[in-house]
């Protein structure tokens, strides 16, 4: 399971021309889910998000989570992170999983986030998105599940 985290002072998702969400201060979390992801991938990326410390104490330092400044997140699914770029210039997206498994994930995952009190919006699945954010900083990590310790 894959991530790009987004530090942002606000962030949006459009489908067909409708606001569906939005959130204030937070994180923007783009999620790819693989074939060999699973629940196992979904605890390990839920911990490390929600306490992953990327926002400024009062000494200006990066020391907060998303947690701790009561911050909001934005998730909308992204299985071109899941992408293989090694033969030619078209990306292969056979490391994706299927839709009907990574949209459960995804469901997963958001829901893993909310039973830490964080506030969760979502994109909508499977949909083409236009995805609107202020970046803060900027501020963008990116996460693999396969690289947990």
């Amino acid at each position: 399971m894959k991530a790009v985290i987004q530090r942002v002072s606000s962030a949006s998702v459009m489908v067909a021309s409708e606001k569906i969400s939005t959130i204030k201060a937070g994180l923007l979390i783009l999620l790819g889910v693989t074939r060999e992801d699973v629940e196992k991938d979904i605890d390990y990326l839920v911990k490390k998000t929600a306490g992953l410390r990327i926002f400024k104490d009062d000494h200006q330092n990066m020391n907060l989570s998303v947690q701790d400044m009561g911050g909001e997140v934005l998730v909308v699914s992204q299985f071109t992170l899941c992408a293989n770029t090694q033969k030619g210039r078209r990306p292969s997206f056979v490391n994706a999983a299927e839709p009907k498994v990574a949209e459960i994930m995804y469901n997963q995952y958001c829901r893993g986030l909310q039973l830490l009190d964080i506030p969760v919006s979502k994109g909508q699945f499977g949909a083409s998105m236009n995805v609107k954010l202020i970046n803060d900083g900027p501020v963008t990590i990116f996460l693999d599940s396969r690289e947990e310790n």
